[in-house]
């Protein structure tokens, strides 16, 4: 049987509800990474990154490939940018409409 659509995005949701793993794709957004530059600027404990990139990767947002002894990771297409720039865009106009509330409070004390 099927899983259902809506079933199906909230697991999407539910991997993309870890901040290192939003970190990694923001990365990634930037072009294709080798574990050692995620390292490097993420700065977190190699069997950490280790296993986000693994859940990452079941998911199907990135991909994996080996470049003689190093590992290259990249989105798994450009979807996967596309939602990161939506996400910012939301968080962008949600902050916006924030702001305003918060300008509008300060008038009216």
């Amino acid at each position: 049987m099927p899983v259902p659509l809506y079933q199906a995005k909230a697991e999407l949701f539910k991997t993309l509800g870890h901040p290192l793993r939003i970190r990694v794709l923001e990365l990634l957004c930037e072009g294709p990474k080798q574990v050692r530059e995620l390292l490097a600027a993420i700065e977190v404990e190699a069997p950490n990154l280790s296993q986000q990139l693994a859940v990452l990767r079941r998911a199907g947002l990135v991909t994996a490939r080996r470049d003689g002894t190093t590992v290259v990771y990249e989105l798994a297409g450009a979807d996967v940018s596309e939602m990161m720039r939506a996400a910012r865009r939301i968080l962008t106009e949600l902050l916006a409409d924030q702001h305003e509330l918060l300008a509008e409070l300060e008038q009216t004390t």
